[in-house]
């Protein structure tokens, strides 16, 4: 005969602690010393890394012997550099190039928007969502600038089309797999207090998701300034017009190597500073400030 044993957790006294001090001998005002106070900012961190990369690049060009027709060094660099900002050149390119953006970007996201919201109301626009993706997730947006050119022409509408192409995806499959790791308890929440559908995709499932759709958002970014740089570099072979890209092609049509490495600087720059400025401090306001951050 089986005898049942019952396992009983003998109850621990609560107690309370009056007066809390720290141990002896240890001094917990310890003062950190100015090198490790400076260090401890991660933008002084970032900008040592930046110097260091810097000085190896100078060390190299001027040390090698290297032809600067090949790779110029940093301070002929940035000499070219100071010489395409006095003459507004690159200002005139960059416009160029942020105005395709500034274009291209929203609809991309808008039409990602749409996307999702089919795919969260039934089972069939998540099937078309997941098949679609499927089929042009993969294809790189430069790819289609050839037939962007025959339908569009040689003009900023091509441009637009392959960063639109560029952004959509990333965009949407981050986002619907942002809502499908939201909660179930969650949801039921929210429909406890009377809201569905696009109610309760704005109040419950968006914010629960933001995480995932800042993240996608940052892939689509980073997607969309690759491509039109890459279809600008095409672009301004065949039109001689573009922007940053188109910089960079009749630069090194013009063996200005210095110029070519002063415009990817520039393109560099500026996927540091909206990154840095735009994206992190979104999500400093946001996902970090709600603790939703994953």
């Amino acid at each position: 005969m089986m005898q049942s044993h019952s396992t009983q957790i003998p109850d621990r006294p609560d107690f309370v602690v009056e007066d809390l001090r720290a141990p002896e001998g240890v001094d917990l005002d310890v003062e950190l010393g100015l090198f490790r106070r400076i260090m401890e900012r991660e933008a002084v961190r970032k900008a040592l890394v930046i110097v260091i990369l810097i000085a190896a690049w100078e060390i190299y060009t001027t040390i090698g012997s290297v032809n600067p027709l090949l790779f110029p060094s940093f301070t002929s660099t940035f000499a070219a550099l100071i010489d395409v900002t006095l003459s507004g050149e690159i200002f005139v390119k960059a416009w160029f190039s942020f105005r395709i953006l500034f274009f291209g970007y929203p609809l991309g996201i808008a039409l990602a928007a749409i996307l999702v919201i089919l795919a969260s109301a039934s089972r069939l626009g998540r099937d078309f969502l997941s098949l679609i993706t499927s089929i042009f997730q993969p294809l790189p947006a430069i790819a289609l600038l050839p037939l962007a050119t025959l339908w569009f022409g040689f003009g900023e509408p091509s441009l637009v089309f392959v960063t639109i192409h560029s952004i959509v995806w990333a965009v949407s499959l981050s986002t619907l797999a942002g809502f499908g790791a939201v909660g179930r308890t969650l949801v039921m929440v929210g429909e406890n207090y009377g809201v569905s559908g696009l109610g309760l995709m704005r109040l419950v499932l968006v914010p629960a998701a933001l995480p995932s759709i800042l993240t996608g958002l940052r892939i689509g970014w980073a997607f969309a300034w690759r491509t039109l740089i890459g279809a600008e570099l095409i672009f301004g072979a065949v039109s001689g017009a573009g922007g940053l890209g188109a910089m960079v092609f009749e630069n090194s049509d013009w063996l200005r190597t210095d110029r070519v490495f002063a415009t990817m600087v520039v393109i560099i720059m500026v996927g540091l500073v909206i990154e840095n400025l735009i994206f992190v401090n979104i999500e400093k306001r946001t996902v970090r400030r709600w603790g939703t951050q994953s």
